[in-house]
């Protein structure tokens, strides 16, 4: 006569039940991830940002700047949110601050 034999009570038996580091180590590889997209991609876009806000700030009448669309200009006057640009004689534009790609050439 044989006993009733509980598979599961056996499965349980024979495997190693989960350490308390177990779900931590899971989470390492994503963790890691995200600190090199950070270090790789996030950082230099941020330090970017800065020095493109901060070239703006400099920014003043006279100067010789290259739009986002590539025109070429003169600043001839700088408001709250945008500059004046002469890009022909008797032709002026309003350009956004956030339109200036660069500076070309310092006034003075």
């Amino acid at each position: 006569m044989s006993l009733p034999v509980d598979v599961s009570v056996i499965l349980a038996q024979t495997q190693p039940a989960p350490g308390p580091q177990g779900g931590l180590m899971s989470f390492l590889p994503f963790i890691l991830i995200f600190a090199a997209m950070y270090f790789l991609m996030i950082a230099p876009q941020r330090k970017k940002q800065k020095e493109h806000t901060k070239m703006i700030d400099a920014l003043s009448t006279g100067d010789e700047v290259v739009t986002v669309g590539g025109i070429y200009g003169e600043i001839t006057n700088k408001k709250d949110d945008r500059f004046v640009i002469r890009i022909a004689e008797g032709t002026k534009v309003e350009i956004g601050k956030a339109f200036i790609h660069g500076l070309v050439k310092k006034a003075g």
